[in-house]
């Protein structure tokens, strides 16, 4: 019912920014919860950041929090993460996430994924 792609991963210094986008499909758009999680090779997928659309309400991972803006244009389907102050440790696969409801901060409560989009941030 929902499909999920991101875009805006690349090599990028630390300290520089990026913006990555999440172009989701599906009418019930507005009534789901968006996150970002992120994976690092030979490490478990992380959660980054959530949004429950319908109110607006943001969450953050401590490692995070201060650094990446989670966002949302309804009027698109899309969601945003900001990504500010990168530090090489944030290096990972960046994939889009959605799930009816509730936002959670697992990764195997949400029901659709994208295929993620690498962000590598040199020192």
């Amino acid at each position: 019912q929902v499909q999920l792609v991101e875009s805006g991963g690349g090599l990028v210094q630390a300290g520089d920014s990026l913006r990555l986008s999440c172009a989701a499909s599906g009418r019930t758009f507005s009534s789901y919860a968006m996150g970002w999680f992120r994976q690092a090779p030979g490490k478990e997928r992380e959660f980054v950041a959530a949004i429950t659309l319908s109110g607006g309400s943001t969450y953050y991972a401590d490692s995070v929090k201060g650094r990446f803006i989670i966002s949302s244009d309804n009027s698109k389907n899309t969601v945003y993460l900001q990504m500010n102050s990168l530090k090489p440790e944030d290096t990972a696969i960046y994939y889009c996430a959605a799930r009816r409801g509730y936002w959670v901060k697992l990764a195997r409560g949400y029901d659709y994924w994208g295929q993620g989009t690498q962000v590598t941030v040199s020192s």
